[in-house]
C-alpha cells in the first residue's frame, strides 16, 4: 500500500505538471506560474489528491534551490561576484533592514508586540529565491542589470536568514508571544524550549539550506558541529568550513573528477556531481550556515573547472525536476480556506506587502542610479514573500514569539504572493514596460526620413552594420531604420547615416521608400518582430524581395512555412569559415577547401528546406537528418578521393566557372 501510494503521488505530481504547464506556456504567463496552478488545482484546498504531506515534500524539494545557486555559481566567475559587492552587501543590506524596519512599525501600529512585530518584519522582508531567479531565467533577464542586482539581493538575503534564526530565540525570551509568558516557568526555561524549537524548524528545512545549525536528533541531542560553542568557535568553524570548501574545491575536486571521467560510466559522473551538492549542503548545515549559500560558493569556486559545462548539465535535470515538484508544493500550501473565511484581510495584507515592498525596491533602485527599465524589473521581481517565511513562521509558531493565529495568516500571506509573482512579472513585461519603461523610446518620434533608396535595412546591430557597410562600400547607399535611440546617436556620431524608428510599422517602411525600393533586408533580434515585418512587407509591398536574418533553425523553419525564401542563419557562415581555415591551417589546398566549404554551405542549405517540411514527425525527422548527414559525408570524401587521384594543386577552373553560373544567373 505505501508503495502504491508513492507511485499515486508521483503520477498526480507528473501529470498536473504535464497538463497545467503547456497551457501556461500557450498564454505566456511562463512555468512557474504553470506550476503553481497546478499546485493549486491537486492541492487540500482543490482537488484534494494531495493532502498534509505537501509540506514534506516543499521541504525535501527546496534541495532544488540548493542545485540552482550551485548552477549559478558555476557561472559566475570570482571576479564577477567581486563585482557585484555593491549590490549585495549594499542594496542586499538596505533592502532587509528597510523592509524590515517599516513592516515591524506598521506590525506595532496594528496591535502587535515589538517582539512579534521585528519577527514579522525580518521575515516578510525576504523574498523568493527559487520563483525569482527561475522566472528571471526563463525569461533571460538574469544578466540584465535588474536581473543581476535581483540576484544579489536574494544572495543577501541568504545570508541573512542564518542570524535572523539567531535572534528569534531572543524575541522569544524578551517577550514572545501573549499568554505564554504567564505559562513559562523562567527565561531560562523559555530560552530552553526556543533552542529545542529552533532544532525542530531546521530538522523540518532539511535539505533546502533552511537549516542554521541547530538541528536535533530524535532523542533532542544536538547533532551540529557548532551546537554549544562559544561565539568566537563558532565563528572559527564557519570560517574553517568557507575554507575547507574553497581548498577542496580547487585542489581535491578536479583530479577526483578526472578519475571519474577516466571510467567512462556517464552516470558515475552524475552520481559525483549529486555527491558534491549533498556534501556541501551537508557541511554547510553542520556548521550553521545556509546549505544553498554553501552550494553557490562552491559553484563559484569551480566556474574555472574544466568539468563546468558538463556538471550543468548532469545537474539540471534533477534541480529541474526538484524546483518543479517545489513550485507545485508551494501552490498547494495556498490555504483557501483561510483565505475564503478571510477574504478582506489576506487581500489588505497581500496587497500591502507588495506595494510596501515594491516602494523599497524602486526607491533603492532610484538610489543606486538603476535605468527605469531595469529599476521596474527589480521592483516588480521582489515585491513577494519568500519560501524562507514558512521556516521562520513554523519557527516563531514554536517558540511563541508570534501568535498562532497570526502565523497562520502571515504564512497564507506568503503563499499568496508568492503565487502572484508570475503574474506580477506579467504584468511589469505587458503593461507597465511599455508604458513607463520604455518612455523615453516611445515618446521620442520617429525621424523624418529624407531619402530614398533601392535597399532598406531594419536593424542596424552587429549583422545589420556589416550588411550596411558592404553595400556602402561597393556603391550602394541603403536606407537604414532602427529602433534602439541610443544606438542611432552612437552610429551618427560615427558619421553613419542611420534613421529613428520602428521597422514593423507600414507608414515609416512607406517613408522609407518601400514602394520604389527593390530589397528589404531585416536584422533585427526579436522572432516576432520580425515575422511582423515580414507580413507587412507581404501584405502592402509584395514587390519587394526580403533579405532575413534568424537565429537558427527553428526560426528558418517558422519562415520557411510562410514563403519565405531567402534567409540567413546567425553564424553559419563565420562557421564555415573558421572551418575553412582549421583545413588550410591542417595543410589542405585552398582550392580544395574552398569547394569543400561551398558543397558543405549548399547541402546544409538544402537541408533546412527539406528537413523543415518534416519537423512535426520527430521520428521521421531525425532518421532523414542522419541520412542527409551520412550522405554529405561520403559525398565529401568522395570529391577529397577524386580531386586527389584526378587534379593537380591548381585552381578547378571549370567547376568554379559552373558554380559562378549557379550563383548568380
Amino acid at each position: 500500500m505505501a508503495e502504491q501510494g508513492f507511485f499515486f503521488q508521483a503520477f498526480v505530481y507528473l501529470a498536473a505538471a504535464v497538463i497545467a504547464v503547456p497551457i501556461a506556456k500557450r498564454l505566456g504567463l511562463g512555468s512557474v506560474l504553470g506550476y503553481l496552478i497546478a499546485g493549486m488545482a491537486i492541492g487540500p484546498f482543490g482537488f484534494g489528491l494531495i493532502g498534509e504531506e505537501g509540506k514534506d515534500v516543499l521541504h525535501f524539494a527546496e534541495f532544488g534551490v540548493v542545485m540552482m545557486l550551485f548552477l549559478i555559481g558555476l557561472e559566475l566567475q570570482p571576479a564577477l561576484l567581486w563585482r557585484l559587492r555593491k549590490p549585495i552587501l549594499g542594496t542586499g543590506g538596505l533592502q532587509v533592514a528597510s523592509t524590515a524596519a517599516l513592516i515591524a512599525a506598521l506590525a506595532m501600529l496594528l496591535g502587535l508586540p515589538w517582539q512579534a512585530s521585528v519577527a514579522v518584519g525580518l521575515t516578510l522582508s525576504l523574498s523568493s529565491t527559487a520563483i525569482v531567479l527561475q522566472t528571471l531565467s526563463e525569461k533571460g533577464l538574469m544578466k540584465s542589470e535588474g536581473g543581476q542586482t535581483a540576484f544579489s539581493v536574494l544572495l543577501f538575503q541568504d545570508v541573512a536568514f542564518v542570524p535572523m534564526l539567531a535572534v528569534f530565540p531572543l524575541l522569544a525570551a524578551g517577550g514572545g508571544r501573549a499568554g505564554s509568558v504567564s505559562e513559562s516557568p523562567g527565561t531560562e526555561a523559555v530560552v530552553g524550549q526556543a533552542a529545542d524549537a529552533a532544532g525542530q524548524a531546521a530538522d523540518a528545512a532539511g535539505q533546502a539550506g533552511e537549516a542554521a545549525g541547530h538541528a536535533t536528533d530524535a532523542a533532542g541531542h544536538a547533532t551540529t558541529w557548532v551546537e554549544g560553542l562559544s561565539a568566537g568557535s563558532q565563528t572559527l568553524m564557519v570560517l574553517g568550513a568557507v575554507i575547507a570548501i574553497v581548498l577542496v574545491g580547487r585542489y581535491l575536486i578536479r583530479p577526483a573528477f578526472r578519475v571519474i571521467a577516466g571510467t567512462g560510466l556517464r552516470e558515475l559522473f552524475t552520481a559525483a556531481a549529486l555527491l558534491l551538492v549533498i556534501a556541501i549542503a551537508l557541511l554547510m548545515t553542520q556548521v550553521g550556515l545556509s546549505p544553498a549559500l554553501g552550494a553557490f560558493l562552491g559553484g563559484v569556486v569551480l566556474a574555472n573547472s574544466e568539468y563546468r559545462h558538463e556538471l550543468e548539465g548532469d545537474l539540471e535535470p534533477f534541480k529541474g525536476l526538484l524546483l518543479a515538484v517545489f513550485f507545485i508544493a508551494v501552490g498547494a500550501s495556498v490555504d483557501f480556506g483561510l483565505i475564503s473565511r478571510n477574504p478582506a484581510s489576506i487581500a489588505f495584507l497581500v496587497g500591502g506587502l507588495i506595494v510596501l515592498k515594491a516602494l523599497v525596491l524602486f526607491t533603492l533602485g532610484r538610489v543606486f542610479r538603476m535605468g527605469l527599465d531595469q529599476n521596474l524589473l527589480f521592483t516588480f521581481a521582489l515585491a513577494q514573500g519568500g519560501e524562507f517565511g514558512f521556516v521562520l513562521f513554523s519557527f516563531a509558531d514554536q517558540i511563541g514569539v508570534v501568535p498562532a493565529d497570526t502565523i497562520g495568516l502571515l504564512i497564507a500571506v506568503v503563499a499568496t504572493s508568492m503565487a502572484l509573482t508570475p503574474v506580477l512579472m506579467v504584468v511589469n513585461e505587458r503593461l507597465v514596460q511599455p508604458r513607463f519603461g520604455t518612455r523615453r523610446t516611445e515618446d521620442q518620434e520617429a525621424d523624418e526620413i529624407d531619402e530614398e533608396g533601392t535597399v532598406i535595412i531594419v536593424g542596424f546591430g552587429r549583422s545589420g552594420s556589416v550588411i550596411g557597410r558592404f553595400l556602402r562600400a561597393n556603391g550602394v547607399k541603403p536606407t537604414v531604420l532602427d529602433h534602439d535611440s541610443d544606438r542611432v546617436e552612437s552610429l551618427r556620431a560615427l558619421g553613419l547615416k542611420v534613421f529613428y524608428g520602428d521597422g514593423s510599422r507600414p507608414d515609416l517602411l512607406r517613408a522609407a521608400g518601400a514602394e520604389n525600393a527593390r530589397l528589404l533586408v531585416v536584422a533585427v533580434d526579436d522572432q516576432d518582430v520580425i515575422r511582423k515585418i515580414v507580413e507587412l512587407a507581404e501584405k502592402y509591398f509584395p514587390h519587394l524581395k526580403v533579405l532575413v536574418r534568424v537565429a537558427g533553425r527553428p526560426e528558418a523553419y517558422d519562415l520557411l512555412d510562410r514563403g519565405m525564401e531567402h534567409l540567413y542563419r546567425d553564424g553559419v557562415e563565420t562557421a564555415l569559415r573558421m572551418g575553412v581555415d582549421a583545413l588550410r591551417f591542417l595543410g589542405r589546398p585552398a582550392y580544395q577547401v574552398q569547394r569543400a566549404s561551398k558543397t558543405f554551405f549548399k547541402h546544409d542549405e538544402d537541408s533546412v528546406r527539406a528537413l523543415g517540411r518534416m519537423r512535426h514527425d520527430r521520428a521521421a525527422y531525425f532518421s532523414a537528418a542522419r541520412e542527409r548527414i551520412s550522405a554529405l559525408e561520403e559525398l565529401m570524401l568522395s570529391e577529397l578521393e577524386w580531386e586527389e587521384e584526378e587534379r593537380d594543386a591548381g585552381w578547378d577552373t571549370d567547376s568554379l566557372r559552373e558554380d559562378f553560373r549557379d550563383d548568380y544567373a
